[in-house]
């Protein structure tokens, strides 16, 4: 009798398992099906991980906190831009360009890893840093994300305006034009939200990743949490979501630019993307959640509560933030769970973008830190 039970709890187990490998095989292919008419490149380490912050979510005393590793894919120390650029140099790449042209500010992230992607595939590069942040120490133009493009050997251009960004793209198509004066095959890939969103693509994929991650733990997850600037992953995300009839609400919070604008940016870039993967109309503006409350003083700029945030997930989790994009993002969430908006009993996902080594162009967080500390020991 006790063999003909454990015969069939094994037998229930295995059709259980077949069972979810099935769905899981059919669900990967039809989002890979999505961009599948896209050329792209391998840069990333995916899968990325999914964590749950334990001593984050315990100590907030809010719904548990998943964090989405997407600071791990990899390339130069990873970010993600790595999916995006899978996207646009697979596209470069199509179309037999051997130069590759990107502009960003001085401690661009999009910029590392564009040359850092360009030096894995054998192309040359030349990039364009932008005068956003002013009024910063020397490390700020000399250590991170500067140090390792001057690593990589990249061709550096500068660009005054920094809020200017039709005007730094003109630029780029500028040394475009001399490149191909030069006889080579330049590939620009711009800032403003006029171009076609390859870079989205990428984060339609992770849209399919995440899905994934949670059917296999049985997660139902109440909300994902970005930053939202340049809103090529925060379409991205909608976009793929919603293709898998997905509908968990996405927080963008803001890091460059007022919510209402942001909005609509990353409407206007939802919808090229919707319509890419063959799904037109399927995010609307209900879809589109932005906020700007952790924004000021503005872009890169630090203010308490992102010191905050950035001190609690580096003491309670070792988990590394940066001051322009996922240091404001966490604060934004620690707002959202302070204000009742999301209940004990639920999960949230938190995308960790990256962008660590810009963490050694801020050295007055650590002396700020330092300073409080002899405060309180001489207390």
């Amino acid at each position: 009798m006790v063999d003909f039970v454990n015969s069939n709890v094994d037998w229930l187990i295995y059709v259980v398992q077949s069972l979810t490998a099935l769905f899981l095989t059919i669900h990967q292919r039809k989002c890979i099906m999505l961009t599948d008419n896209y050329p792209r490149v391998e840069l990333s380490h995916t899968p990325t991980p999914l964590e749950c912050l334990e001593n984050l979510s315990q100590k907030l005393g809010g719904p548990k906190i998943w964090v989405k590793r997407d600071d791990c894919t990899g390339l130069a120390m990873g970010g993600n831009k790595v999916r995006q650029l899978e996207y646009y140099i697979g596209d470069a790449v199509s179309k037999g360009a051997d130069t590759i042209l990107t502009t960003g500010a001085m401690q661009s992230n999009q910029v590392r890893l564009t040359i850092a992607a360009a030096r894995k595939l054998g192309l040359d590069v030349e990039v364009q840093l932008e005068e956003r942040v002013g009024g910063r120490p020397q490390e700020y133009y000399n250590s991170g994300n500067p140090f390792l493009m001057k690593l990589m050997g990249a061709k550096i251009h500068h660009y005054a305006d920094g809020e200017d960004e039709e005007g730094a793209d003109r630029a780029l198509y500028a040394y475009a034009d001399e490149v191909s004066k030069a006889g080579k095959t330049p590939y620009v890939i711009p800032l403003s939200g006029d171009h076609i969103p390859y870079g989205s693509l990428g984060y339609v994929r992770c849209a399919e990743e995440l899905v994934l991650q949670f059917h296999q733990r049985s997660l139902k997850i109440d909300g994902i949490i970005l930053p939202t600037g340049s809103a090529t992953t925060h379409a991205g995300i909608l976009c793929g979501l919603r293709a898998l009839n997905c509908n968990i609400p996405v927080y963008g919070f803001c890091v460059r630019r007022d919510q209402q604008s942001q909005a609509e940016r990353v409407l206007a870039k939802a919808e090229k993307v919707a319509e890419m993967i063959g799904h037109p109309g399927i995010v609307t503006k209900q879809d589109i959640w932005t906020n700007d409350k952790m924004l000021y003083p503005g872009y890169g700029q630090l203010n308490d509560e992102l010191e905050e945030a950035m001190r609690l997930a580096a003491v309670c989790e070792g988990l590394l933030l940066d001051p322009t994009y996922t240091g404001k993002t966490m604060a934004g969430l620690i707002d959202l769970i302070e204000s009742g908006h999301f209940t004990p009993d639920q999960n949230i996902v938190f995308l960790h973008t990256g962008g660590t080594p810009a963490l050694f162009g801020y050295p007055e967080l650590i002396d700020k830190m330092l300073d409080e500390k002899q405060i309180k020991t001489a207390i």
